[in-house]
């Protein structure tokens, strides 16, 4: 049987995160919200986040510009400006142990991802490097994701599935990309497989090399 973990980016967004909650919420999924910074601004945004929380789902620090990767970004403050601001945004809301996902441009791994002084500062506090092992693309193909999501789950025996609950991306398909899956025996988890955390609660227990630049 496969595992399937599913985890939302660059949210909350007003118009759609309460329904993609609504819909996990139906169908008893619990997942990942990787969300940025700079839709924490308000109470909206800081109540969608809470909301998230109560409903058992993870939140998790996805930068908080979603600009520049990491391992690209030249500023020498690039991780206090992405990480740490939006750390202490999410600290008044969320307690417990604290995950990063690094924004990838389009969803590519390689070494844009990190930067060394990123990893330190994963290492130094805590965080958990939340990757990925399923891009379907959902957000510039809303309609055709749902079949590319269904075959990368249904190769792995353990796959985290990266889908976007901002507008024009997965919402549309959603609950049908939930029952297929359910419909081929696939079981939904929260956990995040050891493939796709190099680095755990600040300890890193996986392999690096290919992820963080020069």
């Amino acid at each position: 049987m496969s595992r399937v973990t599913l985890t939302f980016d660059n949210g909350p967004h007003p118009e759609v995160t309460p329904a993609v909650l609504d819909i996990l919420r139906r169908h008893e999924v619990t997942a990942h919200f990787f969300v940025l910074g700079k839709n924490l601004g308000d109470a909206v945004g800081r109540g969608l986040v809470a909301r998230a929380r109560d409903l058992g789902h993870r939140i998790g620090n996805h930068s908080f510009s979603h600009a520049v990767p990491l391992g690209q970004d030249p500023r020498p403050d690039a991780v206090l400006a992405e990480i740490a601001t939006t750390a202490a945004l999410l600290a008044p809301l969320v307690e417990g142990p604290k995950s990063f996902r690094p924004f990838g441009g389009g969803g590519v791994l390689g070494p844009h991802l990190l930067s060394k002084a990123a990893v330190e500062h994963l290492v130094a506090h805590a965080y958990t490097c939340a990757l990925w092992s399923s891009v379907p693309h959902d957000w510039d193909d809303p309609d055709g994701w749902l079949a590319r999501a269904v075959a990368d789950c249904a190769a792995q025996a353990h796959a985290v599935v990266v889908l976007h609950d901002v507008p024009g991306a997965c919402l549309a398909s959603l609950e049908r990309f939930l029952e297929a899956a359910a419909a081929q025996g696939m079981e939904f988890v929260a956990d995040l497989p050891r493939g796709c955390t190099p680095i755990v609660e600040g300890e890193v227990v996986g392999d690096l090399a290919g992820l963080v630049a020069d």
